[in-house]
């Protein structure tokens, strides 16, 4: 999972980050429309929370540009604005949730899991491969009805791979998947995490493997007792 985060200071990404690192999502954050305009053209998010009060205009102005130019992903507005005139608005301009500063981060992520299990643009609830079931909304893996705990740089690639499951994975897929907004992850860095996570399955027996086709990616299959 890829989430964008559109707010000015730094508090809040800070305060979330955490959090949305912990079950295995990646956060971009950035302070302005413009710069939140040119992320999400760049890179498809699964889910963009939009602070309301930023610097270059109202935030639903972007959520009006995204849903004009087609856009589906989940929009969850995240504001001090107290009043119920700015709530409605931002909801009639194509939010899909909203929540007031204040807030606890537990409840964000649960807004930000029902949100995804709603979307069913580009992925499916839950995907089973071999002997391994992944939940993208909560980033729980388990192997035969036991949770597997993986770490999160290790469970994002785990699940590019999965949503592309029996296909080659290029390996500039991976490395535009795992870097963040504007942040360059060298290419033995992306080779290490999948260094780590081979050694790992191979430990839990998930009845799948990551095959190295030379030149061009990886290959995600299931072991022949598994087919």
């Amino acid at each position: 999972m890829r989430l964008l985060l559109v707010e000015e200071g730094t508090y809040l990404g800070d305060l979330l980050t955490e959090h949305i690192h912990r079950v295995g999502w990646m956060l971009d954050a950035v302070g302005t429309i413009a710069a939140a305009t040119e992320a999400s053209r760049s890179i498809a998010y699964d889910l963009i929370l939009i602070d309301l009060g930023l610097p270059d205009g109202d935030g639903r102005s972007l959520i009006r540009s995204l849903r004009a130019h087609g856009s589906s992903v989940p929009v969850f507005v995240l504001t001090a604005r107290g009043s119920i005139e700015d709530r409605v608005d931002a909801l009639d301009s194509g939010a899909d949730d909203i929540l007031m500063k204040p807030f606890n981060p537990s409840e964000v992520l649960a807004r930000c899991r029902a949100l995804l299990r709603r979307s069913s643009s580009r992925l499916a609830d839950r995907i089973e491969f071999g002997r391994l079931h992944f939940d993208p909304a909560s980033g729980s893996i388990r192997v035969g009805g036991d949770f597997v705990g993986v770490p999160p740089r290790e469970r994002s690639l785990l699940a590019l791979l999965l949503r592309h499951a029996d296909c080659v994975v290029p390996k500039n897929q991976i490395e535009v998947a795992m870097s963040g907004f504007g942040e360059v992850i060298s290419t033995n860095a992306d080779e290490l995490v999948m260094s780590r996570l081979r050694r790992r399955l191979s430990q839990i027996d998930p009845g799948i493997t990551i095959e190295t086709v030379r030149g061009i990616g990886y290959w995600l299959r299931k072991l022949k007792e598994h087919v």
